[in-house]
């Protein structure tokens, strides 16, 4: 076999194992991704425990309101972030 041939075999052999391995790269961070996204609370069960907070008394009047205030935007937000669209929209 001509030595080019070899050298052209080599190169396909390490250009696939090169694929593969960028390949399971790809997986792996979709797979920590979707894990990361599942560990993060939206903000209608952040809003409901916040609100049962309230109600025992845990956070004043002035405390829930603002963190109501401060959580009104991260619908919104968390729908562009899925690239869904609001009711509005």
């Amino acid at each position: 076999m001509p030595d080019w041939v070899q050298h052209l075999l080599e190169l396909a052999v390490w250009g696939i194992a090169l694929a593969a391995l960028a390949a399971l790269a790809v997986f792996v961070v979709g797979k920590l991704r979707d894990e990361k996204e599942k560990e993060d609370p939206t903000a209608g069960e952040l809003l409901s425990k916040f609100r049962e907070m309230h109600s025992r008394g845990v956070l004043s009047d002035a405390e829930y309101r603002t963190i109501k205030t401060s959580l009104a935007t991260r619908p919104q937000e968390e729908l562009k972030d899925n690239g869904q669209r609001g009711c509005d929209d």
